[in-house]
Parts: structure tokens; C-alpha cells; sequence
């Protein structure tokens, strides 16, 4: 049987906790683990993060719809947005060694969300909105 929840949030990263606290009840909900809790949560942070900044360029009128879903021992969270197009595939691979030797902030949020979830999946099809869901599966 499949459960469901939704929130919208302002586009403000002042929500990101908002954000992260909706993730993590819901997935503690399910059964999952503080780690995997913990890795999803900033996977979603780090979606809701480019969000944000890219799609919104910080204008904090705008709204992200959060839906959290589990069925069959899969969780989603889908975060959808009405910003700027984004194409995942486009976006250069970040160099790991050379962010981390310069201490560089940014660059590695698409890297991180891939290696904390499961499986990541960006819908492009739609030309009214964005968006990105992130699966984590419980073991």
C-alpha cells in the first residue's frame, strides 16, 4: 500500500530545515536507518539547495512542492519547481580532488545526491516545471 504526504515551501533557504525535518520523520516513519535517514536528508538538501539558487536565483516568493512517497520498500522524495530549466546532463562532473584541496564550497551537489540516494531521477518533460526525485530504498 502506498503512503503519501506533501508540503510546499517558500523558496527560501530559511525552509531547508523545514525540509530536512519533513524528510527524515517520513522516512523514520518507514523504518529506515539515521544513517540512510541522514544521507537522504542531504541529498534533499543539497536538491532543494540548487533549487533555490538556480532555478529561483533566491527570490523567495516562489514555491517548492515537497512529496514524500513509500511503497514496495521504496521511498521518493519529489521536489518540483516552476524556475529556470536545469538539465542534469549538461552540468559539468565536478573535479573531487581539486574541490577538496582548495576547499572550494559548491560544485558537488548533483554528485553527492547520486552517491547518497539510491537512484536519481530528473523529469524534463514537462515545459511548465522542474523536477527531481531522489530513491532510497530500505535494506
Amino acid at each position: 500500500m502506498k503512503d503519501e504526504k506533501k508540503i510546499t515551501v517558500k523558496s527560501a533557504t530559511d525552509n531547508l530545515k523545514t525540509i530536512r525535518e519533513f524528510v527524515a520523520e517520513f522516512a523514520k516513519e518507514h523504518g529506515f536507518r539515521d544513517k540512510q535517514i541522514s544521507e537522504l536528508t542531504l541529498a534533499v538538501d543539497e536538491a532543494a539547495t540548487n533549487i533555490i539558487k538556480h532555478a529561483y536565483k533566491f527570490n523567495p516568493e516562489k514555491e517548492i512542492i515537497i512529496t514524500a512517497s513509500f511503497e514496495n520498500n521504496e521511498l521518493k522524495i519529489t521536489l518540483r519547481d516552476f524556475g529556470e530549466k536545469f538539465d542534469p546532463d549538461k552540468a559539468p562532473l565536478p573535479d573531487i580532488k581539486n574541490s577538496l584541496k582548495l576547499k572550494k564550497g559548491g560544485g558537488l551537489g548533483i554528485y553527492l545526491m547520486r552517491k547518497l540516494t539510491d537512484e536519481l531521477v530528473y523529469n524534463l518533460s514537462s515545459p511548465e516545471f522542474n523536477e527531481i526525485s531522489l530513491i532510497k530504498r530500505l535494506k
